[in-house]
C-alpha cells in the first residue's frame, strides 16, 4: 500500500514537472507550433507535445511491467501520430467519414495514418495487457488469458484496443474549446473505480500533467491538439481497460463507437452549450470564450 502511495506521488510530480519543463521551452513561442483557435486569437500548440511528455513521464513509474509497457505504448503512439498530424498536416480531409473517403480515393492524409495506425498500436497495448494473469477468487487464486480458447482471446484484445483507440478519438473531439478536453479527463478518473491500485500510478500521472497544463489551456494560450488530446485519451483508456469488466470494457466501447458515430452529424459544442450543467462545467474557468 505504501509503496503504491509513493509511486502514485512520484507519478504526478513526474508528469507535472515534465510538462512544466515543455511548457516554458522555447517550443511553446516557435512559429511553427502558433495556430489561430476558435475565437481568432493565437494559441501554441506546445501543449500537446507537453501534456504528452509529462504522461510518458508519469507513466515510468508504474509498478506492473506489463501496465507500463501497454500504457508508454498507446500513449506514445498516440500522441506521435497526433503530433504528425498536427504539424505535418496533408490533405483537406476532416473528421473520420473525410479521411476514409480519402482513403477510398487512394488518398494517404496524415489523418489516414492517424486512424489506421492508433488502433493498431491500441491493439497491440491490449495485447500486452490482457496477457497478464490476473488473481480472482476470494483465496488469490489465478488464471491466465491462455486458459480461455484463443479466439474469445482475441476478441477481449480487440475489445480492449478499441476501448483504448476510442478514448483517444473522442478526447481529440472534445478539443474543441479551452479546458474541456482537460475537464474531462478529470471527470472519467473522478468516476473510474480505484479499488485496484492498478489505475493509481496512471491516474497520478495524468493528475499531475492535467495540473501543470490546466492554467495555460482555461487561458487560451495554449491547446492540447492531437498530440496531447491523443495521448491524455489513449492513456485514459488504458485506465479504463485495466479497471473495467469484459463486460464493461464492451459496454465503454459502444459507448465510444456510437459517439465517435454520432460527432459526424451532431456538433458535441451544441449540444453541450445548450444543456444545462453540462454547459457550466464546460464553461468554468474559461477566460476565452
Amino acid at each position: 500500500m505504501i509503496r503504491s502511495i509513493v509511486s502514485t506521488a512520484v507519478a504526478g510530480l513526474a508528469g507535472f514537472t515534465a510538462t512544466k519543463a515543455v511548457l516554458g521551452s522555447r517550443l511553446r513561442t516557435h512559429d511553427s507550433v502558433v495556430r489561430t483557435n476558435h475565437a481568432g486569437y493565437d494559441v501554441s500548440l506546445a501543449e500537446g507535445p507537453a501534456v504528452a511528455t509529462g504522461l510518458l513521464a508519469g507513466s515510468l513509474l508504474i509498478e506492473d511491467s506489463r501496465q507500463k509497457a501497454a500504457t508508454l505504448l498507446a500513449t506514445a503512439a498516440a500522441g506521435g501520430l497526433g503530433a504528425v498530424d498536427d504539424f505535418c498536416e496533408s490533405g483537406s480531409s476532416k473528421g473520420l467519414r473525410g479521411h476514409l473517403s480519402a482513403l477510398a480515393r487512394g488518398q494517404i492524409t496524415t489523418g489516414t495514418i492517424k486512424i489506421t495506425g492508433i488502433p493498431l498500436a491500441s491493439i497491440a497495448a491490449a495485447a500486452i495487457l490482457r496477457s497478464r494473469t490476473r488473481p480472482t477468487g476470494l483465496f488469490g487464486s489465478t488464471h491466465s488469458t491462455a486458459d480461455r480458447p484463443w479466439y474469445a482471446a482475441a476478441a477481449d484484445i480487440v475489445v480492449t484496443g478499441g476501448v483504448i483507440a476510442g478514448s483517444a478519438n473522442l478526447f481529440n473531439l472534445l478539443d474543441l474549446r479551452p479546458g474541456r478536453a482537460l475537464k474531462a479527463g478529470a471527470l472519467t478518473l473522478a468516476l473510474t473505480d480505484h479499488d485496484r491500485r492498478v489505475s493509481w500510478a496512471p491516474a497520478g500521472a495524468i493528475a499531475g500533467a492535467t495540473a501543470a497544463a490546466w492554467p495555460d489551456d482555461l487561458a487560451g494560450d495554449a491547446m492540447l491538439g492531437d498530440t496531447g488530446a491523443n495521448a491524455l485519451g489513449a492513456a485514459i483508456g488504458v485506465i479504463l481497460a485495466e479497471t473495467a469488466t469484459p463486460a464493461q470494457r464492451r459496454l465503454i466501447l459502444a459507448v465510444l463507437a456510437g459517439l465517435t458515430l454520432a460527432s459526424e452529424k451532431v456538433s458535441f459544442t451544441s449540444v453541450i452549450e445548450s444543456t444545462p450543467g453540462l454547459r457550466e462545467i464546460d464553461s468554468f474557468g474559461r477566460e476565452v470564450q
